[in-house]
């Protein structure tokens, strides 16, 4: 066994996986798994640049990541930020702070790589016993972007496309700076019409139609799971490896959308960080769904923390 640590920066949250890792038996034990909304980012999309209240939000969780890294032991430690700091003219402000904090360089990955990571985190449990047929499509709906991978024990193709709950949100949904509460129609529509037009870019690469399981990673897929089942709170192990319906998928999306802030707030399960941004994440899965025809989403809460995991293994 090998004790590593992944971090994975995204748009929304940025979170911590130390585990143990044998890649001869394929098992990853773990040990702590956190998550921290931190927005980082908050306006990218309208200002290419990471906000300074949002770089220090997300500077004051990596120091709290340190201590736990440190309390563990992990000998190897990864780093990777996704889309939005990807997109932000002052990512080298990101990264230096990171270094400080961490003693390692946060990697910029591509999309192609988010995408690897997401299908080997994902997908590597599967077993006979899971009785979910082949090829996968593993879709991880994040802050900034979605990733498409299409693939069986390895990946066959696979695309990011430049939507996300928190893109959706900030470039449809919100008016004077705050979100409309309710959305209008004609704003759910122009979001729609976006989530379509990212779809067909992706089905330029990706063969969406080909796959017989669909499997849905990160807080906008596993939060719909919650509402789908009715939990009290946020139950990890209950959401891991559930089924939610398209049916269930359209009619939770439909409510989210049509529903004020308190009324989400409500939700027993929902994260505050997600109150805003979930609608939009709801509604990228739906649309996902109706363009794939599949019936079903089985739900993973591991992702491309787990292939980060793996990949310093």
């Amino acid at each position: 066994m090998t004790r590593v640590a992944a971090v994975d920066c995204g748009t929304n949250s940025i979170r911590l996986l130390v585990a143990d890792a044998d890649p001869d038996s394929g098992e990853l034990v773990e040990l702590d798994r956190r998550m921290t909304i931190v927005r980082l980012g908050q306006g990218v999309d309208r200002t290419g640049r990471l906000a300074p209240e949002a770089l220090e939000r997300t500077f004051a969780a990596c120091r709290e990541y340190a201590e736990i890294i440190k309390e563990h032991g992990a000998e190897r430690l990864r780093f990777v930020a996704t889309s939005a700091s990807r997109d932000a003219e002052n990512r080298d402000e990101f990264v230096r702070g990171v270094l400080n904090i961490l003693g390692v360089e946060p990697e910029v990955i591509s999309g192609d790589q988010e995408a690897e990571f997401s299908f080997t985190g994902a997908t590597k449990e599967f077993t006979g016993s899971d009785h979910l047929d082949r090829p996968y499509l593993v879709v991880d709906i994040g802050g900034g972007s979605t990733e498409f991978v299409v693939g069986d024990d390895h990946v066959r193709a696979a695309r990011s496309v430049d939507v996300g709950c928190v893109r959706m949100t900030e470039r449809h949904l919100v008016r004077d700076g705050a979100v409309t509460d309710p959305p209008t129609e004609e704003q759910i529509a122009a979001m729609r019409a976006d989530i379509e037009a990212a779809l067909d870019l992706a089905e330029e690469t990706v063969p969406l139609r080909e796959a017989r399981t669909l499997v849905g990673l990160a807080g906008s897929v596993t939060t719909v799971s919650a509402i789908a089942q009715e939990l009290p709170e946020y139950d990890s192990a209950a959401i891991h490896h559930s089924r939610v319906s398209h049916d269930r998928v359209r009619e939770i999306a439909d409510w989210l959308l049509h529903s004020t802030h308190a009324e989400r707030a409500a939700v027993p399960s929902m994260h505050p960080g997600r109150v805003d941004v979930i609608a939009a994440g709801a509604l990228v899965l739906l649309a996902i769904m109706e363009r794939t025809g599949a019936e079903e989403v089985v739900v993973s809460e591991h992702d491309i923390l787990d292939g980060i995991a793996w990949s310093v293994a």
